[in-house]
């Protein structure tokens, strides 16, 4: 469900895929190739969103007040970005929270359930753990990668071939 917000209508590129279950509100921008998927909530009321192009907002995941998500950066499912920046190639573990003014670097992953403090720098090509996250290990692991570019596949077959049937 896409709406406005005092005014202000999402923007969502045309080789982007919103699944029609999502909720997105007001100041968004959703770009190519990028992926937001079902039960997902981008509520720009506050500040802008922006999925950057090829990103892609697992399932129930929620984004709110100046979130940013870099080129094929991954949000996993039930995760929250609040007021933060997730980096080129970077990866939110499902159930993690990445807190105001954090910035996740390009390449970084948040490990499942992981809690990013407010104004945390993660670096880049590190893998962080806990709460708070801290760093464990630098990582050069390209299945990782390759995660985003895997939901731009799937999104374009979502788009293709999936039917509602109510």
């Amino acid at each position: 469900m896409l709406r406005s917000f005092d005014g202000t209508e999402p923007q969502v590129a045309d080789s982007a895929y919103v699944d029609e279950a999502a909720v997105v509100i007001g100041d968004v921008l959703v770009e190519a190739e990028a992926s937001v998927w079902p039960n997902t909530t981008l509520r720009g009321d506050h500040g802008r969103i922006v999925v950057g192009e090829g990103a892609n907002v697992q399932d129930n995941a929620v984004l709110h007040e100046d979130a940013t998500l870099e080129s094929y950066a991954t949000v996993g499912h039930s995760a929250i970005v609040h007021d933060a920046t997730v980096g080129e190639r970077a990866l939110v573990g499902m159930n993690a929270t990445v807190l105001d003014g954090a910035r996740v670097g390009e390449g970084a992953v948040v490990a499942a359930g992981s809690v990013v403090t407010e104004g945390t720098e993660v670096p880049p090509s590190t893998l962080v753990a806990g709460a708070p996250a801290e760093p464990k290990t630098e990582i050069d692991d390209p299945h990782l990668e390759a995660t985003a570019d895997r939901y731009v596949e799937l999104s374009r077959r979502y788009a293709e071939s999936s039917e509602r049937l109510d």
